[in-house]
């Protein structure tokens, strides 16, 4: 061949086989420190984006290519395009200027947590794909138990024990499907419902229920929305009037959930009171805890606990107020047996020795979908990182700037409090009527500054604004303050 010809050609296109397609570990150690520098970066410039995405419906979607790529891209172009097409279209929930909803925080120890969950790439459906998986979520699910002051049947080592479900609303669909299968001595997951349970809960209950009792077949008519007292929590004396009520008609009442802490107003239901009537009546009792219950870590706070002794169920999601990034809800039951039974399936491809010998857990049996992530990394990350000292210094610093923002409210002349303040959730309104009220919020949210939400409180249009975001600090509050007081002066009544 002479020297500066081409070899002969063999022929041969290249294709897909000669290259893998795949991120190498070198590239992807590479790209990761590249992730985690916009992460941290992201936080460190969190408050430079306004809070509420200021975008309008389809601007991201027609942003987007029509089509997926034919080839693949370069890394960096995709960071690009998340700085560029995407953050537009983000509301900033972990901004210390939000305070609209229920928080839904995250921190360094939870996202890394998730991170090597992500790594390990772990489906721990039963104990035997991964025992870690199942074990580390059983021990501190247990941690959590005289953590909170929770009642000692709800540990692994008693009847009961606790599971991680994704939210308060899973968890809510498992209660209401044991607690069916109890009442009906567990033949209604064969021959289905008769159309004769009934369900109760408050008015300013969570939506959830709702959805729960319809996906079980219960149906939204047998589920009785009881009255509330003036401080927005169920009147047990109304609870009790109902279940006489459908009892002399022919029902079957068996499912009550009380909540600690409304999503409206953080409204605390009388759970001792409502727990005895439950107990008489031998109704399932659930107790949906779902941001709340983690203020119980601080001993002060643990109040809200009381009459947990009558409960069946109990939940609150990390996820909210626990520094532990979406999804997390803690998910105790008294007697497990009860759960297992109503939901395990096992067809022959998941039969093993470990499950047939009857000593381990299979998580699979406590939840409604069979796969399962492996959260538990995140929510012991948190735990080991901050100790309960840590976690027990922030909660309390967001009590405490919430009852100090509830003082400045009470002082100007303009606003109302509309609900009591027990914990981080203050609900407020301008005296002069509905119209200014959501003439406020829009244009505050609307600022970009911070964002808020509302309710309706005693039919009237009520502002909501609950503490509990992993940064905010008293600075965050004096300026939201600032913000709602110069958009009032400005509020056409």
């Amino acid at each position: 061949m002479k020297a500066g010809s081409q070899p002969p050609s063999t022929g041969k296109v290249p294709s897909a086989a000669d290259k893998s397609f795949h991120m190498s570990p070198d590239e992807f150690r590479r790209h990761g420190h590249e992730v985690v520098d916009w992460i941290a970066d992201y936080y460190s410039r969190i408050e430079s984006f306004p809070v509420f995405s200021q975008v309008k419906p389809g601007d991201i979607r027609e942003s987007l290519p029509a089509n997926a790529p034919a080839q693949g891209e370069e890394f960096p172009d995709l960071l690009k395009d998340v700085e560029k097409l995407i953050l537009p279209g983000v509301t900033h929930w972990q901004s210390p200027n939000f305070f609209a909803f229920f928080p839904s925080n995250a921190s360094g120890p939870a996202i890394l947590g998730d991170l090597l969950s992500s790594g390990l790439g772990v489906q721990g459906m039963l104990w035997a794909t991964s025992p870690a998986c199942t074990e580390l979520e059983t021990r501190v699910l247990d941690w959590l138990v005289p953590a909170l002051g929770l009642p000692e049947k709800f540990l692994s080592t008693q009847n009961g024990g606790g599971v991680i479900q994704d939210t308060a609303s899973s968890a809510t669909l498992c209660a209401v499907l044991a607690a069916r299968e109890r009442a009906t001595n567990f033949s209604s997951n064969n021959e289905g419902c008769r159309g004769k349970l009934v369900a109760y809960t408050s008015a300013q209950a969570h939506s959830s229920i709702e959805k729960a009792v319809k996906i079980a077949g219960i149906g939204r008519d047998n589920l009785r929305l009881i009255e509330v007292d003036e401080r927005f929590a169920i009147d047990s004396d109304a609870l009790a009037l109902a279940i006489r009520k459908d009892q002399e008609s022919g029902l079957a009442p068996f499912f009550v959930c009380a909540t600690v802490g409304t999503t409206s107003s953080n409204a605390i239901d009388p759970v001792p009171e409502i727990g005895r009537i439950c107990r008489e009546q031998n109704l399932w009792l659930h107790v949906d805890a779902a941001m709340s219950g983690t203020a119980a870590l601080c001993p002060e706070f643990r109040y809200l606990h009381n009459g947990l002794e009558f409960a069946d169920s109990y939940c609150f999601n990390p996820h909210k107020w626990m520094f532990t990034n979406f999804d997390c809800d803690c998910f105790y039951v008294a007697d497990r047996k009860a759960l297992i039974q109503t939901l395990s399936v096992l067809p022959e491809y998941l039969r093993n020795k470990a499950t047939e010998s009857g000593a381990v857990i299979d998580y699979r049996d406590w939840q409604i979908p069979l796969g399962r992530r492996f959260r538990s990394l995140k929510l012991w990350f948190v735990l080991r990182y901050y100790g309960v000292e840590g976690l027990q210094f922030h909660i309390r610093e967001h009590v405490r700037l919430a009852q100090q923002f509830a003082g400045w409210i009470r002082g100007d002349e303009r606003f109302e409090i509309a609900a009591p303040v027990p914990l981080n959730l203050v609900c407020f309104r301008l005296k002069s009527g509905d119209q200014a009220n959501q003439q406020l919020m829009d244009t505050l949210n609307h600022s970009g500054d911070l964002y808020l939400t509302h309710t309706k409180l005693d039919s009237k249009f009520t502002l909501r604004l609950c503490i509990g975001q992993t940064n905010t600090t008293e600075r965050h509050v004096e300026k939201a303050w600032k913000h709602i007081q110069e958009a009032a002066s400005k509020v056409k009544t």
